[in-house]
């Protein structure tokens, strides 16, 4: 089925930094992690389309978080919540998702809430997500972000974590004069 055999379904632990916890969802979730979507919507359009398509309403925010809830145990795809530990405010989300191939790559994707943007929330959580990655829970090899041209600040979270701008990843299929595809900056960080 793949190329390489995924590791076994990781613990459901939290991953902890300075000030915040980051942990699979649970059910009870439902009504912050909707909120961030629906608040943000016009913000998050862009770069999550897929995601806020899925999501226009409360229930079907429980339907998605009961998905990732499924995608971690067939190590699909790794996502966590991301909580401010002091204050227990809600305020955005980080996932992992790996390609199990002989080279093993996982693509990290993040948002905050916009009220928690400026305060360094995104480096301490990729910093985290970045020890998930390279941990044997994922065993990654190389660990990847795409950020859109016009998301300066989150190309530098990518940089200031070590990521460096590597060219996009060549298709089967041209994508040349695509649009979207050319707004699309591509970072990579190997194991060191």
């Amino acid at each position: 089925m793949y190329a390489a055999d995924p590791p076994p379904s990781p613990a459901r632990l939290p991953l902890l930094t300075p000030r915040l916890t980051l942990r699979p969802y649970v059910p009870s979730d439902e009504a912050a992690f909707f909120a961030v979507l629906e608040k943000d919507r016009a913000r998050l359009q862009e770069a999550f389309p897929a995601r806020l398509a899925a999501v226009q309403t409360s229930a079907d925010a429980g339907r998605i978080l009961e998905s990732f809830d499924q995608d971690w145990h067939t190590k699909r795809m790794f996502v966590l919540g991301i909580w401010h530990t002091a204050g227990g405010q809600y305020l955005g989300d980080i996932s992992l998702k790996p390609t199990w191939a002989r080279t093993v790559t996982a693509e990290i994707g993040y948002y905050l809430a916009s009220e928690a943007e400026g305060h360094g929330y995104a480096r301490e959580a990729l910093t985290a997500a970045v020890q998930l990655g390279f941990s044997p829970i994922i065993n990654a090899d190389r660990l990847v972000i795409r950020c859109r041209v016009n998301n300066p600040k989150s190309c530098a979270v990518a940089v200031a974590a070590g990521f460096r701008s590597v060219p996009p990843k060549p298709r089967l299929w041209s994508l040349q004069g695509n649009e979207k595809e050319s707004q699309i900056l591509h970072f990579a960080l190997d194991r060191s």
